[in-house]
């Protein structure tokens, strides 16, 4: 993988690709029609798009992350992205997808994974 992103996501191994075949069969047509609407939201900027979240991570904290979830929770949709960071901690940061505001982290040890001004 070529991406900025790249250290985030590693390849899937075997079994992570057999898990995620076998989910993608198993989901209905609905869920497409679901994941239109969302993309059509971002599109038409009533949701944030995920890499913007991401970036804004990326500059503020270090860590590899290793889940997104995109849920509603109270009828708002929430970003839960789930980092780990350099002492192995980890950490949930919970953001609004409509505003793409920090709302909420939880975690241990938070304050050593955040950057410094001019740090890579």
């Amino acid at each position: 993988m070529n991406s900025r992103y790249a250290r985030f996501f590693r390849p899937l191994t075997l079994p992570q690709t057999l898990l995620a075949a076998a989910l993608a069969l198993a989901l209905p047509t609905l869920a497409d029609e679901h994941w239109h609407d969302l993309h059509e939201e971002v599109r038409q900027g009533r949701l944030v798009a995920l890499p913007d979240i991401l970036d804004w991570l990326e500059t503020r904290y270090r860590g590899q992350v290793l889940e997104v979830e995109l849920e509603r929770d109270d009828g708002e949709l929430r970003y839960e992205v789930e980092m780990l960071g350099p002492q192995g901690q980890v950490v949930e940061f919970e953001f609004d997808a409509e505003s793409g505001k920090l709302i909420g982290m939880e975690g241990v040890n938070i304050n050593a994974m955040q950057r410094e001004e001019g740090d890579e």
